[in-house]
């Protein structure tokens, strides 16, 4: 029995390639027939770890790859790992695919260390909400420029648990703060450089600057001079009510989940908007919990995929991120039985037997409003904020 493209018949439906497009991808799939895709990814997660297995087995049935997720605390790990390759002349490296994006593809990119560009020339980026999700083309305001494939959506929101804090839950910054301080010790956020605790401080920068411009260009010095002093004069008048009085912070999103489980705190945040109705479905978290994001936005992003400079299964790993953006694997994904990931495909655009892959029922813990998405800043702006906080909070 002959085997036909993996799913390519759903991307032709909305963007039919050309022929040479077409012999192209055909070339890149026979070429990754057996080989193996050694995939970096953050291990933190058993959903994501099992969401990795369930590709890895569809991968092998449908084009004899086999995927082997090497699983990272950080990724910054991963660059210097590649970085010193480079420097030592490593042609052949250790990996092939890595779970990225921020100031990480920033500094691949900047140093030459990723292959490409290949995304969008993957027969289901044709699939991909580009102009609704622009962030699936802009990485914390750096063009990707196809040396990235966009994987899943990414959205700051944050979780009360009305039991313990009735509403109205927050609406804004001043309202956080607000609320706090009726709530005192009841909220706290990851210690930064957590990429969580370093995201709501992009949010308090973002959402109290008077030039969000500048945000969306390299950090400078006197940008930096001019727009942070707002951000450190909210978070001193937050800190004093928040756990510990603001001396110690949580070490992890998971850490703050625990504590809102066990009642220590009301509050928490996430940088999936699905995951409060993930945990309450899992019975980590109570029915009481509501998800919600501030009215007039919060910071969100696209998470990718990229290949190294010195992948050892190029091919491979274009076939693996084909897959991962395919209706299937996306709808897998964002099943909040499975995972809870949002997806950045169209789905108003695909055919209605994979639309209706998507549709799901109503649960507890969902965004009942959902916020507009704010751009992130310039990933050169994090390093700086990140050392900055640690100067004045961290001690």
């Amino acid at each position: 029995m002959q085997r036909r493209p993996f799913l390519l018949s759903t991307a032709a439906l909305l963007a039919a390639p050309s022929l040479q497009a077409q012999t192209a991808w055909a070339t890149t799939e026979q070429a990754a027939r057996g080989q193996t895709v050694v995939f970096n990814a953050w291990g933190g997660s058993e959903r994501i770890n099992a969401y990795l297995q369930w590709a890895a087995a569809e991968l092998k049935a449908a084009h004899g790859i086999a995927l082997t997720h090497v699983k990272l605390a950080d990724t910054a790990e991963f660059v210097r790992r590649v970085r010193a390759e480079k420097a030592a002349g490593r042609q052949q490296g250790s990996a092939d695919l890595v779970w990225i994006n921020g100031e990480n593809f920033l500094a691949m990119k900047r140093e030459g260390l990723l292959f490409g560009p290949w995304a969008e020339a993957l027969p289901n980026f044709a699939l991909v909400d580009v102009v609704g999700k622009p962030t699936t083309r802009i990485d914390f305001a750096e063009p990707v420029e196809g040396l990235e494939a966009p994987w899943g959506m990414a959205q700051l929101t944050f979780y009360v648990d009305t039991a313990r804090a009735p509403r109205p839950a927050p609406a804004s910054l001043a309202g956080l703060l607000g609320w706090a301080t009726r709530h005192p010790g009841r909220f706290s956020y990851p210690r930064p450089p957590q990429f969580i605790g370093s995201t709501f401080l992009k949010q308090a920068l973002t959402e109290l600057s008077s030039d969000r411009g500048a945000l969306s260009r390299p950090f400078t010095p006197e940008a930096f001079a001019r727009l942070a002093p707002p951000l450190w004069a909210y978070l001193d008048q937050l800190h004093p009510q928040l756990w510990r009085g603001g001396k110690q912070f949580p070490a992890s999103p998971a850490a703050i989940l625990q504590m809102v489980a066990d009642g220590e705190l009301a509050m928490g945040l996430t940088f999936n908007p699905n995951e409060p109705a993930n945990q309450i479905a899992a019975k980590a978290l109570p029915a009481t919990v509501q998800a919600f994001q501030f009215t007039a936005g919060t910071l969100g992003n696209t998470h990718f995929v990229a290949i190294p400079f010195n992948a050892r299964a190029a091919a491979g790993a274009q076939v693996v991120a084909n897959f991962l953006l395919s209706p299937r694997a996306q709808a897998r994904k964002a099943d909040l039985q499975q995972w809870g990931d949002p997806t950045v495909l169209a789905v108003d655009r695909l055919p209605p037997a994979e639309r209706a892959l998507f549709s799901s029922a109503a649960v507890p813990g969902l965004v009942e409003a959902p916020a507009p998405v704010w751009p992130e800043p310039h990933a050169s702006w994090v390093a700086p904020l990140e050392a900055e906080w640690l100067r004045r909070y961290g001690v």
